[in-house]
């Protein structure tokens, strides 16, 4: 099953304890390297699309303008890291992660017999 794709709390637990008032601790939804969402209190530093199999930074111009139309978020996963993400089977964006598709494309066009 693939990830929510919302990085929001995934469930506020009762955690550590400022004072008197208890403080909640964050979690994040993640996918890992076998492609099955996990739960984290850490944010993920790279977001992606679960249909076109691709990953990038969390700032990218063409996913925040498709996000801003209200496309992409239904299939938005998220990845603790580049490892995780290649892991995956995922691809680097071209837009934000130029150089990083550029290696990828090589790569792959060696490949092909």
């Amino acid at each position: 099953m693939a990830a929510t794709g919302t990085p929001g709390p995934a469930a506020d637990t009762a955690a550590p304890t400022v004072g008197t008032a208890p403080v909640p601790s964050r979690r994040y939804t993640l996918t890992g390297p076998d492609n099955r969402p996990y739960s984290s209190t850490t944010p993920g530093t790279l977001g992606g699309h679960r249909r076109g199999r691709l990953y990038g930074r969390l700032d990218c111009p063409s996913a925040l303008r498709t996000i801003a139309t209200g496309g992409y978020v239904r299939h938005r996963v998220f990845f603790a890291d580049e490892a995780t993400a290649i892991a995956a089977a995922y691809r680097p964006c071209s837009v934000c992660l130029p150089e990083r598709y550029r290696q990828w494309k090589t790569r792959r066009k060696d490949r092909t017999p």
